[in-house]
């Protein structure tokens, strides 16, 4: 008779579990750098021999993205990844300012120092960045920072919008990046770290989403800015 049967029958649910957030993970970061470009075509059979599952779990990670927006499937043809432009994805940044407040609102949870230091570790990052700017590595950086931030969100519904959102439209940046200043760009992203370190270290969490709000707001001004002149 096994002595503890119900952590036998957990454990087979855990690493599914694992392994579907370790490819969703994936996925999601690779069309948050634009790895996989708007347009292209995931095909089941080569992720499935890499990531070495069955095209089960991977189609579970698939309509997953697709009910966040990421992808889209068509019936028959397959699964590609979405366009993102800025006009159409307008009210969804005006969305993520409004909900930015909440995050140091509604039940947050202090930084534990350790994600303090990987703030800091950004900030110093950012230093080198401005040498030889390079806009997917600036852009991942920008995503370990939200990471950071997320992971004081108590509020479990508003920490998966928060992340839907940020995901949806965080392709817009890093496209309108060619074009826009990217030493500004960084120097913008060092201030709102390092304010946001400050908030933190301080235990202003309140600030922590005001700071937010004020740099997705001036983010997409200078995004709109260069759209109108362009247009």
């Amino acid at each position: 008779m096994k002595d503890h049967p119900e952590i036998e029958e957990e454990r087979p649910t855990t690493l599914a579990r694992e392994r579907f957030n370790t490819i969703y993970i994936a996925l999601r970061d690779r069309i948050g750098l634009l790895d996989y470009k708007p347009g292209t075509r995931l095909g089941e059979e080569d992720l499935a021999r890499e990531f070495g599952v069955s095209r089960t779990p991977l189609r579970r990670v698939l309509s997953r993205l697709e009910s966040e927006g990421l992808v889209e499937s068509r019936h028959g043809v397959g699964t590609f990844v979405t366009t993102a432009d800025l006009p159409s994805l307008i009210q969804t940044y005006r969305l993520r300012m409004e909900l930015a407040p909440l995050i140091g609102k509604l039940d947050p949870i202090a930084p534990a120092p350790a994600a303090l230091d990987r703030i800091r570790a950004l900030i110093d990052a950012c230093d080198a960045a401005r040498l030889a700017p390079d806009p997917r590595e600036f852009a991942r950086m920008n995503m370990l920072f939200f990471q950071q931030v997320v992971e004081m969100i108590g509020n479990q519904p508003l920490r998966e919008i928060t992340e839907r959102l940020y995901y949806l439209t965080h392709r817009i940046w890093l496209t309108y990046m060619p074009q826009l200043d990217l030493t500004a760009e960084v120097d913008a992203f060092v201030r709102e770290m390092t304010d946001t370190l400050t908030a933190m270290e301080m235990g202003d969490l309140e600030a922590v989403g005001y700071i937010r709000r004020n740099h997705i707001s001036m983010s997409l001004r200078r995004m709109a800015l260069f759209e109108n002149q362009t247009a």
